[in-house]
């Protein structure tokens, strides 16, 4: 018994000498670089889509991290305000290769989408129809609904009866919000945090019972259950978070100060422009289609844009790979040139991206205890109700025909029984799309 227990301890003690050890920096690195290089040119569908893609890259195909803390991250960014995608994308090459990577990975997702945005806004050139787009994107974003629809199946393998039901009322709370014409989508600003926080809440209390309703374990084995190694690869100490949080609501009460006492400011200008585009950011929740509200008063009502340039340009964005928030550059360039679209794409982006390295340290840190893991289990069955509501949201407008049905259909078939990469599953869905619309096969609406 006695030489049981010592043989056991000795495993053990080696698997966690085995976490322990860590790769070069350079190696994290040139990871994050080879993985994130080509995903600024497939990201197409919108930001839930690319969760999708995300996932079969980071969890499946490199192994970077289990289902439980990719979930986690991606719950974190749905709870933060700015671009959720983003956010994760920056959070996992975070976890990787501390801010740097993280930096690089934003670099590498974000730049192809955002150099046509600032090309086409500084031109304000008419790109796209946006009931006609070109046939070689009629494929891209129902190949790309596809990729959802597997990660959603994914993730909820994993939901107990509890994180269930949570995710069904947050999926249906998200449904009614987003179909309903007569409901104000400016409400996603507080009832999609106002459910994370509920389904965190009621999780935090469901624990401490002594016979609770949902399943509580520890993080996922393999990834950093029983050390440091994440925080090390942080390498973001918990004042460092704290500062950057402080930072970020300083500049946001100095954008806010400026606001109100500057009488001339729909004059426009620079300082006006990230100004808005910084509180826009700052108190965006729900997603790239809630910018669309918000920022139209901001820049068409002033006068800085005109409403057909401005809806030009949000098309085009919809059309490219990559966040939909590049629309920011899009718009800063149709204003004020290219130094307009550099401008509003660090105001638009920045709450964001600040905030995300904020909580890095923080969720490194508390991720093992007790009272966080309980946190954590509400946040995720709540966050997997959203990609559900997605699926459900962006099929309808995705898939509008029978030709891409087919799409979906390919795309879904080469990533579910195939097991295809991300990338070839969107290209095969719009190769698809594509002949089926030069051809005019299934074009006719449902």
């Amino acid at each position: 018994m006695a030489k049981d227990s010592a043989m056991q301890k000795m495993v053990d003690t080696s698997a966690v000498t085995a976490t322990v050890t860590d790769e070069p920096f350079m190696t994290r690195l040139w990871d994050v670089i080879h993985t994130f290089y080509p995903l600024g040119f497939v990201a197409f569908g919108g930001p839930q889509a690319h969760i999708a893609i995300l996932r079969d890259h980071l969890v499946i195909k490199h192994n970077w991290m289990g289902e439980d803390e990719f979930t986690e991250l991606f719950a974190i960014g749905q709870g933060l305000p700015g671009p959720t995608s983003t956010q994760l994308v920056v959070s996992c090459a975070t976890s990787r290769a501390g801010p740097i990577g993280g930096c690089v990975a934003l670099f590498m997702w974000n730049l192809p989408g955002l150099i046509v945005c600032t090309v086409c806004g500084v031109l304000s050139t008419s790109v796209l129809d946006p009931n006609d787009p070109p046939f070689f994107l009629a494929g891209l974003a129902p190949a790309a609904i596809a990729l959802l629809f597997k990660a959603a199946y994914g993730f909820s393998g994993k939901l107990d009866k509890l994180g269930a039901t949570m995710a069904l009322i947050s999926c249906v709370v998200s449904v009614i919000i987003a179909g309903d014409e007569t409901i104000d989508k400016g409400v996603c600003q507080w009832v999609y945090p106002l459910l994370l926080i509920l389904g965190s809440l009621f999780t935090l209390v469901d624990s401490k019972r002594s016979n609770p309703i949902g399943t509580y374990k520890g993080a996922s084995s393999g990834w950093d259950a029983d050390n440091d190694l994440t925080f090390r690869r942080i390498g973001i100490p918990l004042w460092v978070g704290f500062a950057i949080f402080v930072f970020w609501a300083l500049l946001l009460a100095a954008c806010l100060i400026y606001r109100s006492n500057n009488d001339s400011f729909n004059t426009g200008g620079y300082l006006p422009l990230f100004e808005c585009m910084y509180r826009v950011g700052s108190i965006i929740f729900g997603g790239g289609q809630v910018v669309l509200p918000m920022l139209y008063g901001e820049v068409v009502d002033t006068g800085w844009i005109s409403k057909d340039t401005f809806y030009q340009g949000f098309a085009l964005a919809q059309s490219l790979p990559g966040p939909l928030f590049n629309f920011s550059s899009f718009v800063g360039g149709a204003y004020l040139g290219v130094g307009g679209a550099l401008v509003a794409y660090i105001g638009l982006f920045g709450p964001g991206v600040i905030l995300i390295f904020a909580m890095m340290p923080f969720w490194a840190t508390l991720r093992q205890t007790a009272w966080f893991k309980a946190v954590l289990v509400g946040l995720n069955s709540t966050a997997i109700g959203f990609i559900f509501a997605a699926c459900i949201l962006m099929w309808q407008s995705a898939v509008a025909n029978a030709a891409s049905a087919a799409a979906f259909c390919v795309a879904g078939s080469m990533a579910l029984v195939y097991k295809f990469p991300a990338p070839a599953c969107i290209f095969g869905g719009g190769v698809v799309g594509a002949i089926l619309k030069l051809v005019e096969l299934g074009q006719k609406p449902y």
